[in-house]
């Protein structure tokens, strides 16, 4: 019965394992050791900029620990192309301010969102759309959910009784609204959204945000001070602003409207007459 393979001795000096064997015992293992290839692949002419300082990085670190096979060129060209494409979004997102709008109508892929609903309003079957993780705090690559013609269909989120705005030349434009059958507001006073806010962000600091993977991981250890003021200031600076510029202008737009108190009480009803 054949045991593991063994690890190459470049392998193990990269990996820091020189020190536990010690270096001249593993420098001359792999002096006797056969190279595993003839070289790797060279950097394609065409990338450019990032993606080619990419490469020019990844090669180098992949002949020290002398892989046992020839690394597969279009995989490895795939793989600076789409680290050039995460840095460039990135920093877009950070020029643009978008980590600021997270929320607001424009951080919403609104075509595929309306293309979503007319599929489903025609019966398709089944429909697709994309998974949100709320650790990673986006869409993750990759992955769908199917809907397969249901009989009651929710769909919720801060902006959905948005109209937008009126195309010019006339032609008709549809809203997100217009696929609701029935539409409801859950409203609160400013007060009350900030005191369930903050008690919400605090309580992630021991569950979700414990996780290293989590978008907010940067947040866990934060004291009680550090979180209320920390939270408060997000509030104040992108929730607070986004209720009062997007949000709370569609209340009107709802067919029924339920207004919560701190307990999460409905205190108020208002159904618009049908």
């Amino acid at each position: 019965m054949k045991g593991r393979k063994p690890k190459p001795t470049a392998r193990k000096i990269a990996e820091g394992d020189a020190r536990k064997i010690g270096k001249r015992k593993l420098e001359a293992k792999q002096q006797a050791e056969p190279t595993a290839f003839p070289g790797l692949p060279k950097c394609p002419r065409h990338l450019r900029g990032r993606a080619r300082a990419a490469w020019n990085f990844w090669v180098p670190e992949l002949e020290i620990m002398s892989l046992d096979k020839r690394p597969d060129a279009m995989m490895l060209e795939g793989a600076c192309v789409n680290y050039a494409r995460a840095v460039q979004a990135d920093l877009l997102i950070e020029r643009e301010g978008l980590m600021e709008k997270k929320g607001f109508p424009e951080s919403y892929d609104l075509p595929a969102l309306l293309r979503f609903l007319s599929e489903i309003k025609a019966g398709l079957h089944p429909v697709r759309a994309p998974v949100y993780s709320h650790l990673i705090y986006d869409v993750i690559p990759n992955q769908q959910i199917e809907i397969d013609r249901p009989e009651i269909l929710i769909v919720e989120g801060l902006n959905v009784l948005q109209a937008g705005r009126l195309p010019k030349d006339g032609k008709a434009v549809p809203f997100v609204s217009d696929f609701f059958d029935f539409s409801v507001y859950l409203d609160a006073d400013e007060s009350v959204l900030l005191s369930w806010y903050v008690d919400r962000f605090l309580a992630l600091r021991g569950t979700a945000f414990a996780d290293p993977k989590s978008y907010f991981h940067r947040y866990a250890q934060l004291s009680d001070a550090e979180a209320i003021a920390t939270a408060t200031s997000i509030w104040n600076r992108i929730n607070l602003v986004n209720l009062r510029e997007n949000i709370l202008p569609t209340r009107p737009r709802a067919d029924l409207i339920l207004k919560k108190g701190e307990s999460h009480e409905v205190e108020e009803v208002a159904l618009r007459r049908l």
